[in-house]
């Protein structure tokens, strides 16, 4: 059973709380235990493992003198290694001091650790965040499988077209007399761009063998496969299945009349007849202007309400190879750490808006968005989400992961870490800088429009 789809209000603030601090455990937890682990194998002595700052609501201590706890503000976590002072890994003097009298102890230290084990367990953070999202990316490619070729349709979508012929296991040779094309490869964007936008069209199709003709709604209706968050789609009240009608009070059938009329409506507000399970509902909503990555890395600015369209009917899919699904998983994940450096550049050049840049409280809201359109949709977000995280953790500041590396590269190539004092001013440098940058984000959520 789905249990996000028993939860109608999970756009509400509690629900959207949940959601946000479900995602935040998970992707922390992922984190910080690739910290753990490593550190243990390569035999750095962890004594705390936290999910959450605060008062504690619950520990247990295992075997090896690990103390495992949950905390009451569940907004990040931390690994205390033997030697740390803090969650933060500042050296804890009188503790080093300590265990500098005995090597064996002291090489169990966080700060008496090989350069090589030291290195290994601050990567492994990110490294485990990158491990979960491809996981996840190969589990959803696995799962969902690849399009059959030819195009067969798998099951049909509900829609206000009437009695129509097309029906499941129907494998599509041509569409409105233009032939499919087909192979791996195969583009059907310029069938679809060359069809008559009408709400029914002339299918060939091979049916139990035999070739036949049918009639079928439009490929690719104007409708509502999936809502983007903190879109205008989203504050009207659209959902998932619904199908947009008319635009200002002219009728659509195609999903691109759909995006001509946005893009062509300057930002004015839209009047959208939409039908919902035989229904017939009206919504207004104003197309926001986005910033869209382009395949040259560059970004053009659109406007948009916030829907992914889909096809008339669900593709029926055949399960892809693990290769191919684990390939499909890296790949994802790579698209979304060069698309997120590639957005951050242009938003230090000015090329794009920086509201594109979301604090804790957008990341919320998309949290509670995800989960309420399914579990599926949540856990991609998560794996989306987890990919950011362990690129955030590798930029070279202070105070984070990719900072603790510049730090081992300068000790690695002048054969001795930085002083302690200069490492006290540079932490307290990232610190401000990291809590400069989380303030900055959450002015967007709440000024950005």
């Amino acid at each position: 059973m789905d249990i996000f789809g028993l939860l109608p209000e999970f756009g509400g603030l509690i629900w959207t709380l949940i959601a946000f601090v479900i995602a935040l455990s998970v992707i922390v937890a992922i984190h910080e235990y690739g910290h753990y682990i490593v550190g243990r194998w390569c035999g750095i002595k962890a004594d705390v493992f936290s999910i959450g700052f605060g008062p504690v609501l619950y520990t247990r201590t295992d075997k090896r003198g690990t103390r495992w706890q949950v905390a009451a503000l569940p907004f990040g976590g931390y690994v205390k290694f033997a030697g740390d002072a803090n969650a933060a890994s500042g050296k804890d003097e009188a503790a080093m001091a300590e265990a500098a009298v005995d090597p064996e102890k002291l090489r169990h230290t966080m700060h008496g650790a090989p350069l090589w084990a030291r290195a290994l367990t601050v990567a492994a953070g990110p490294a485990f965040n990158f491990a979960m999202s491809i996981l996840v990316f190969f589990a959803v490619a696995f799962s969902s499988g690849t399009p059959r070729d030819p195009l067969t349709v798998g099951e049909m979508r509900a829609l206000p077209v009437g009695a129509q012929e097309l029906a499941v296991g129907d494998e599509i040779l041509a569409i409105g007399g233009q032939d499919l094309p087909s192979g791996p490869d195969a583009d059907l964007s310029e069938v679809i761009e060359s069809l008559p936008r009408t709400p029914m069209l002339d299918y060939r199709v091979r049916r139990d063998g035999a070739a036949l003709n049918v009639t079928g709604p439009y490929i690719l209706p104007p409708l509502v496969g999936q809502l983007i968050p903190q879109s205008a789609a989203i504050a009207a009240g659209l959902e998932q299945g619904d199908v947009i009608t008319a635009v200002d009070g002219r009728a659509v059938s195609a999903f691109s009349e759909l995006k001509e009329a946005v893009e062509g409506s300057d930002g004015a507000s839209l009047a959208l007849q939409v039908w919902r399970n035989g229904e017939t509902l009206e919504f207004t909503m104003t197309p926001k202007v986005t910033d869209e990555p382009q395949e040259d890395g560059t970004f053009e600015r659109f406007l948009r309400i916030g829907i992914v369209g889909g096809m008339a009917f669900e593709p029926a899919t055949d399960t892809p190879g693990v290769g191919e699904a684990l390939g499909s998983g890296v790949a994802n994940t790579w698209r979304i750490i060069t698309g997120s450096i590639s957005g951050l550049k242009q938003m230090i050049i000015g090329n794009i808006s920086t509201c594109n840049l979301s604090g804790p409280v957008g990341i919320a809201q998309t949290s509670g968005a995800m989960a309420s359109q399914g579990a599926e949709s949540f856990i991609y977000f998560i794996a989306v989400l987890s990919t950011a995280v362990g690129l955030l953790n590798l930029f070279p500041i202070p105070a984070l992961d990719g900072g603790h590396l510049v730090f081992y590269a300068y000790e690695a190539v002048a054969g001795r870490p930085p002083s302690d004092k200069a490492l006290r001013v540079l932490m307290s440098l990232g610190l401000a800088l990291v809590l400069s940058l989380m303030i900055f984000a959450l002015g967007n959520d709440l000024f950005c429009p």
